[in-house]
């Protein structure tokens, strides 16, 4: 019998000793004495991989390195105490409720959401509208006010027209008369955008109401959505306060002769365009489809264009003078491949109130919760009109704990509605029936803790919802730390800044900079002409007029003061007044008169000011950060460590 329980025991042993070095193995490192495991650097890793622009932090050792510091920052968020801050607890438990509609959701009822959202985005819908501002919790008189203003002007706008009183009873602050052009599902609020897909074409709608207030809109067109264009556009803008720069409208047209040269539209965008963002791609813009421009003219001329390569003639939007290309034409996708991102838009749209009535309904009937007629009618019988004046007390007799309804394992009973009824009032109520107050309140503390239960239980159901949650909640977390601890500091911190610069004053220098002229041509031949009237002192004017001509534009000039990095200069080219040897540039051809040479300018502290703050910024992290080091002592699991790189590897 001894020999057998030796045995047990040896072998629970073993188990233990196995348990914990297994264990031991999957932390990867310690921040003092808290763990952080290899299952947690990995999933992060591994999921920002492709996020990451820097090739260096894809090394597991520069990533841990950077992994460390974010549980250094973490650790010292926690030792001040900054995770029982009111503001952070209500900010993460207002984001884990907007999360958790993404993993509470009735299926029928977001399958039908999503199928009707596809049906819209599908069309697109013109239309004005006529708005009667009044606000959400507007009183009753207000309220009617604005709807017997909305329909009065809806009966007016049937008899004299909708455009003729849309004009004239816009006002920009009470009464809204809108030409809203044309756009697709997702674009307005749920509501609205109802309202206008179910109205006919050539018809007005009915007065309904939004989260703005009262509105009609009348429906001008509808047509089949136009899908995705991908353009690339050279634009050119006016250039304030200098006197040197051509005419935009001038510009443009040299340019867009050039074109029909049989330049390269991209080598020209490169050269010329003045959106500094495309420029450098050759003009290419993202992808975007009818009302996700802030420019309908713009809109108009691309979708305008039928064949992929075709090019447009100059036009004005409000931004500047532009070209555009036609690169790519993309029809709605199919239903199922769209499927998972309308999903998505849905459950973060005002549609989701619908989702939210189904899932209310779903847990009523997974926790057998039944709305408690009994206490409904008793409520009632202790509810007085006081509720509205917020001075409403509970009689003396009251039945405080009697069962009311239970959700899983948790029990309510009177006195929680009740401590509920008494916060509400404080909130103030419009006045109306007792009864119709008692059952709202009611639905209301039912479905939010519903909501709440589930809410409580679902870390421990839902792996990825405990992830998100997590990152959201460390994210939240250093956020607070770096705004305490760093950047409200050095906004603060005057004379920590100004001793910065001083120090590190050669940082903040002009570069060396030239006062020329580039000259550009797809033709070597025609520069070596500009060369020589370059030599003999013409201005650019007049060499204009001699190399080009209204039919052909020969050669693009460039003028003003610009740096090594100027988009118009070769790489590396070498300042020296004068006139340059001709380079091969952009896949053309370019020439430079170099008329002077500014060299570098020290910046003061006030001209430099914005990033002299950002690398004080980064000072005082990289101190703090070696400080923290000190004071939390990182030991790392080599054998864990090593055991990763293995299968990254692999």
């Amino acid at each position: 019998m001894q020999l057998r329980y030796l045995f047990t025991f040896l072998l629970m042993t073993l188990i233990l000793n196995v348990k914990a070095q297994s264990a031991q193995k999957d932390v990867l490192f310690f921040v003092d004495d808290s763990p952080v495991y290899t299952s947690e650097f990995l999933r992060v890793y591994n999921k920002n991989l492709d996020l990451v622009q820097d090739e260096s932090q894809k090394d597991i050792d520069e990533y841990l390195t950077l992994f460390t510091n974010y549980k250094l920052k973490l650790k010292e968020a926690r030792a001040l105490g900054l995770d029982e801050r009111p503001s952070y607890k209500r900010e993460l438990s207002n984001y884990r409720k907007q999360l958790i509609k993404s993993f509470m959701t009735d299926a029928e009822v977001t399958d039908a959401m999503v199928a009707e959202a596809y049906e819209r985005i599908s069309y697109d819908v013109k239309a004005t509208h006529i708005l009667v501002k009044v606000a959400e919790n507007a009183s009753p008189e207000d309220t009617l006010g604005a709807y017997n203003n909305i329909v009065k002007l809806r009966n007016r706008a049937l008899k004299e027209g909708f455009e003729k009183v849309r004009k004239e009873v816009h006002n920009g602050q009470t009464i809204f008369g809108e030409e809203l052009g044309y756009f697709s599902g997702f674009s307005m609020v749920y509501k609205f955008e109802t309202a206008a897909f179910n109205t006919k074409v050539g018809e007005m709608s009915k007065p309904f109401r939004t989260r703005f207030g009262y509105h009609i809109v009348n429906v001008l067109d509808k047509r089949k959505s136009r899908g995705e264009r991908t353009v690339s556009h050279i634009m050119v803008v006016e250039k304030k306060g200098d006197s040197l720069a051509e005419k935009p409208e001038v510009r443009i047209q040299d340019i867009y002769k050039k074109i029909n040269q049989g330049e390269s539209f991209d080598v020209l965008a490169k050269q010329f365009s003045d959106d500094r963002g495309s420029a450098s791609k050759g003009g290419v813009l993202p992808a975007f489809s009818s009302g996700k421009l802030g420019s309908q003219e713009f809109e108009d001329v691309a979708f305008g264009l039928n064949d992929v390569e075709a090019v447009s003639k100059p036009f004005k939007t409000k931004y500047g003078w532009h070209i555009v290309k036609l690169i790519a034409k993309k029809p709605i996708p199919s239903f199922e491949a769209i499927r998972p991102e309308l999903e998505q838009k849905v459950k973060r749209d005002d549609r989701s109130k619908l989702i939210d009535e189904a899932l209310y309904k779903s847990l009523k009937e997974k926790y057998h919760v039944a709305n408690n007629q009994a206490a409904l009618d008793y409520f009632e019988s202790i509810l007085t009109d006081d509720f509205f004046k917020r001075t409403w007390k509970l009689p003396n007799n009251f039945k405080e704990d009697i069962p009311l309804f239970k959700i899983g394992k948790k029990q309510f009973f009177y006195k929680d509605f009740s401590n509920y009824l008494l916060k509400e009032q404080r909130r103030g109520t419009q006045k109306t029936s007792l009864k119709s107050v008692v059952l709202k309140k009611y639905n209301n503390f039912l479905n939010s803790n519903l909501v709440k239960y589930q809410e409580d239980n679902l870390e421990t159901e839902n792996e990825e919802f405990a992830h998100i949650v997590n990152e959201y909640r460390d994210g939240l977390l250093l956020f607070d730390l770096m705004e305490t601890t760093i950047w409200n500091a050095a906004k603060t911190d005057s004379i920590g800044v100004e001793d910065f610069y001083k120090t590190h004053k050669n940082k903040y220098v002009l570069p060396q900079r030239i006062d020329a002229v580039v000259a550009s041509s797809s033709k070597q031949k025609i520069l070596k002409k500009v060369t020589k009237l370059f030599k003999r002192g013409m201005e650019v004017d007049q060499i204009k007029a001699l190399v080009n001509n209204n039919d052909k534009i020969e050669v693009m000039f460039t003028s003003g003061i610009m740096d090594a990095k100027h988009q118009a200069l070769p790489k590396s080219f070498q300042f020296k007044k004068g006139i340059s040897k001709i380079h091969n540039h952009n896949g053309t051809f370019v020439v430079v008169q170099v008329n002077d040479i500014l060299e570098k300018t020290q910046q003061t502290l006030e001209e430099a000011k914005g990033t002299v703050m950002s690398d004080y910024q980064v000072f005082k992290e990289e101190k703090w950060l070696k400080d923290l080091s000190n004071k939390y002592k990182i030991k790392i699991n080599q054998e864990a460590l090593n055991s990763i790189k293995n299968k990254i590897k692999k």
